[in-house]
C-alpha cells in the first residue's frame, strides 16, 4: 500500500509540472484576469480536489466551479497600471459534496493548491447537477409502485419522462435531506411533454443516498390530449400564415465590433464579456469614449442576472413547493442552450463557446452559448426636420445601431433570453424574454363553465389548466460612474401649486432630489410616485456644474404579492423591493444567497441590508428586480410567444452635450441615401 501511494504522489506532482509549464502559454496569450476558467484550468482544479480526495475513500462530486474574482482594488490597480503592476492570480471557487458535507474551496491556479477549504454548516444546499436530477429520474422510471400507478391509467411506461423539483421549505427547523420531488409527464404523439402531466403522482428521492423515500398516487385525473401540443415545424399542417420574403442582414466588410478573448470592442464601447454556471452571462468593465475628453470613461464595473424566482400560485400537493430559484437551484448558465443561427441570431452574428463542469469536475464544452451582433432594425438614433426657416428645410436623421449580447437559458420548461444591447449614446439596455412552454396542471374540467372551486388559473384546452405564477429576475449592477466613489439620487416629481395671482397656470411640477444616504434610504417600491433613479459621482462635474450620472429607467415595476411571513417570500425577499442599493462587497453576489436549495432567508439580499450600511459617496452596487405577473391565456398554449421587459441605464448629465451628435450613419445608409437623391 505504501508503494502505490507513493506512486500516486508521484503523478500528482507530475500533473503539477505539467500544468506548470502550460501557465506561461496562457499568460502569453494575454488571459484577462476576469476570463472565465479555461479547459485546462478546470482539468488543474479536478486534478488537485480528486487527488486530495481519492474516489476509493471518498464520495465527491463537484456541484459549481467558477472563477474566484480578484479583488476589485486589486483588479482596478492592475488595469490602470499594466506595464508596472503584476497581473492578480488566477483562482478558481470550488462548491463540492465530499462524505455528504458541503465543501468550500479556493484553488490558486498560479501555484496549483487547496489555498481555503470550508466545511458549509448553515441551512441550504449547492446547486443541482444534471447527473443527480437524471439519476433520480431514472429511479423513479424503474420503480415497481411507479410503474403500477402509469400501468392502471393506461399509459406506457417507455412514453414517460420524469424532471426533477426542488421541495423548497415551510417552517421545519429540522435539518432535511438533501432530496427532489420526482414529477412526471407523458409523451406518446407529442414532444411536448408539460402539456401531458402525469397529474397526482408524485416521488421523493434522497439525492445523496440516491434511493427513493416517498411515493404517492394521490388522484387520477384525464390525461390531457397529445393533438395540438406539438410545437415542431416539421409536424405543423396547413393552413398556414402568410409567408413573408427574405430579410437580410448583410455585412459585406465584417462586423464594427472586435473580440479579443473575452475582450469586445464597438463603436465607442469597451467590455469584458465572462460565462459563470450559475449567473450565466457577465459583463464588465464596461467603459465609454469621450469624444470631448478624448478617453474612455468607466460606467459598468459588473452586471450580471443573480438570481431568479418562480413562485407558481397552486396550493394543491403536488404543487406547493413548486417556489423555484432558477440561478441558485439549477444554474442560470449551467442551463444554457447553443444558440441557432439565423434563428435565435441574425446572419451577421458572431457565436463564443463556453464551459462548464460535470459531476466528477471534467470541462463540458457548450457550443454557440453566446452570439454577438450588430442590430440595424429601422430605429432611429435621432433626428429633426426643420421647416421654419424661410425657403429652407433642414431634415438630419440618424439611423439607430446598437450592439447585442445574447445568451438564451432554458430551465425546464421556460426558456429566457437574455440580451445586453450598447448603444452609441451611451445607453445600456438589459432585456429578458420569456418564451417556451407554460407548467399546466392536469384536470377534469373541459370547459370554464364546469369550474366551481378554485383552480389557481386559466383553463387553456380540454384538461389543461395554466397555473398562475411569477418571474422575477434580480439584476447585480456594480455602477462605477466614472470613478468608483458614487451615490445614489431619488429624483421625486412633485405636484407645486401656483400662488394666488403668480401665472393663469394653477399647478407645475419639479424635481426634488435626495440622496440616499443609508441601505433603508435606498429601497424603492415602483409605481408609487413618480420618481427619477439616479446614481452619480459626487466627486465630478460638467462644467454646468452637474453631477456626473447616470439613470436606471425601469420598463415596468412589478413586485411581489406575497405575503411577507410566507416561507417562500422569506427566502426570496429580494423581490419585495425593485430598487436596492449596498456597499460592493465581493461576497455579496447572490442575492438569494450562496447556497438556495431548501435555504431560510438568512443570507439574502434584504438579510444584508438589515445593517444599514453607509451608501454615500461609496463603491456602491444597485439591484434591480424586473418581474411578471404571469396569469395564463389560451394564447399561451401550446407554446408561449415571447413576452419581455428590462430596463436601460442612460447616462444623466454624464457627458457634456449629445454624444451623438457627430456620429456618422453606417456606409451603406449613406449610399441608399445617395441613390435615392438620384432617383428623385
Amino acid at each position: 500500500m505504501a508503494s502505490i501511494f507513493k506512486i500516486q504522489i508521484l503523478i500528482f506532482f507530475f500533473l503539477l509540472i505539467i500544468f506548470s509549464i502550460l501557465r506561461p502559454t496562457q499568460q502569453q496569450q494575454q488571459q484577462h484576469p476576469l476570463d472565465p476558467l479555461t479547459p485546462s484550468e478546470l482539468n488543474l482544479v479536478q486534478t488537485i480536489l480528486t487527488h486530495a480526495y481519492p474516489n476509493s475513500n471518498n464520495n465527491l462530486t463537484f456541484q459549481y466551479v467558477g472563477l474566484d474574482d480578484p479583488d476589485k482594488p486589486t483588479l482596478l490597480s492592475w488595469l490602470s497600471s499594466h506595464s508596472t503592476t503584476k497581473i492578480p492570480q488566477r483562482r478558481a471557487f470550488v462548491i463540492a459534496r465530499i462524505n455528504h458535507q458541503t465543501h468550500e474551496l479556493i484553488v490558486d491556479l498560479s501555484n496549483p493548491s487547496i489555498i481555503s477549504n470550508q466545511i458549509y454548516k448553515g441551512h441550504g444546499f449547492p446547486l443541482l447537477t444534471f447527473d443527480e436530477q437524471i439519476a433520480a429520474n431514472a429511479l423513479t422510471l424503474a420503480y415497481a409502485p411507479f410503474v403500477a400507478s402509469v400501468s392502471k391509467r393506461g399509459l406506457k411506461i417507455n412514453e414517460v419522462v420524469c424532471g426533477s423539483f426542488t421541495v423548497g421549505w415551510y417552517g421545519e427547523t429540522r435539518n432535511n435531506k438533501r432530496v427532489v420531488k420526482v414529477m412526471c409527464f407523458y409523451l406518446d404523439g407529442t414532444v411536448n411533454m408539460y402539456m401531458r402531466p402525469l397529474e397526482g403522482v408524485s416521488v421523493t428521492v434522497d439525492l445523496e443516498e440516491m434511493k427513493i423515500i416517498g411515493f404517492w398516487d394521490r388522484l387520477t385525473v384525464p390525461m390531457p390530449k397529445a393533438e395540438g401540443t406539438d410545437y415542431r415545424e416539421s409536424e405543423q399542417k396547413p393552413p398556414f400564415l402568410p409567408l413573408l420574403k427574405k430579410i437580410s442582414v448583410m455585412q459585406p466588410d465584417g462586423p464594427s465590433f472586435k473580440i479579443e478573448g473575452h475582450k469586445v470592442r464597438w463603436a465607442n464601447w469597451d467590455f469584458h464579456l465572462s460565462f459563470d454556471m450559475r449567473a450565466g452571462p457577465i459583463i464588465s468593465l464596461a467603459s465609454i469614449y469621450d469624444l470631448e475628453k478624448q478617453k474612455f470613461r468607466p460606467v459598468l464595473y459588473k452586471g450580471f442576472v443573480s438570481e431568479l424566482f418562480v413562485p407558481y400560485m397552486d396550493l394543491d400537493e403536488e404543487w406547493y413547493y413548486r417556489t423555484f430559484f432558477d440561478a441558485g437551484e439549477y444554474g442560470f448558465g449551467l442551463c444554457a442552450v447553443s444558440l441557432e443561427p439565423m434563428r435565435d441570431c441574425p446572419e451577421n452574428a458572431v457565436f463564443m463557446d463556453a464551459y462548464v463542469v460535470g459531476q466528477n469536475g471534467k470541462p463540458v464544452k457548450m457550443s454557440q452559448i453566446f452570439c454577438i451582433f450588430e442590430r440595424h432594425a429601422g430605429d432611429i438614433m435621432w433626428r429633426h426636420t426643420e421647416t421654419a426657416i424661410p425657403r429652407t428645410i433642414v431634415r438630419e436623421v440618424r439611423p439607430e445601431v446598437s450592439l447585442v449580447v445574447r445568451m438564451v437559458s432554458t430551465v425546464g420548461n421556460y426558456d429566457y433570453i437574455i440580451d445586453w444591447e450598447f448603444k452609441q449614446s451611451g445607453s445600456i439596455i438589459a432585456t429578458v424574454g420569456l418564451t417556451g412552454l407554460l407548467e399546466v396542471r392536469g384536470s377534469k374540467y373541459t370547459h370554464k363553465d364546469q369550474i366551481e372551486e378554485e383552480v389557481y388559473g386559466t383553463l387553456l384546452a380540454q384538461n389543461t389548466i395554466g397555473v398562475n405564477h411569477d418571474h422575477f429576475l434580480i439584476y447585480h449592477l456594480d455602477l462605477d460612474v466614472d470613478g468608483d466613489s458614487n451615490s445614489f439620487v431619488k429624483s421625486n416629481l412633485k405636484i407645486t401649486q401656483v400662488p394666488d395671482h403668480g401665472s393663469p397656470r394653477k399647478s407645475y411640477w419639479r424635481v426634488v432630489s435626495e440622496t440616499a444616504k443609508t441601505e433603508s434610504d435606498a429601497k424603492i417600491k415602483l409605481g408609487s410616485k413618480a420618481t427619477e433613479l439616479l446614481v452619480v459621482n459626487p466627486n465630478k462635474m460638467t462644467k454646468m456644474g452637474n453631477h456626473v450620472g447616470y439613470r436606471l429607467i425601469p420598463k415596468s415595476g412589478v413586485g411581489s404579492l406575497l405575503s411577507d411571513d410566507d416561507y417562500s417570500q422569506t427566502r426570496a425577499a429580494f423581490t419585495k423591493y425593485n430598487v436596492w442599493v449596498t456597499p460592493y462587497n465581493k461576497s455579496e453576489k447572490w442575492a438569494g444567497g450562496l447556497y438556495v436549495d431548501q435555504s431560510r432567508g438568512d443570507d439574502t439580499l434584504a438579510t444584508w441590508s438589515q445593517r444599514n450600511r453607509e451608501i454615500e459617496n461609496k463603491d456602491i452596487v444597485v439591484w434591480y428586480t424586473l418581474g411578471f405577473h404571469h396569469a395564463p391565456y389560451q394564447e399561451d398554449f401550446p407554446l408561449m410567444p415571447t413576452l419581455s421587459s428590462g430596463f436601460e441605464l442612460r447616462p444623466a448629465n454624464f457627458f457634456e452635450s449629445n454624444p451623438v451628435l457627430k456620429v456618422k450613419p453606417p456606409q451603406d445608409v449613406m449610399r441608399l441615401n445617395c441613390s435615392i437623391l438620384k432617383v428623385a
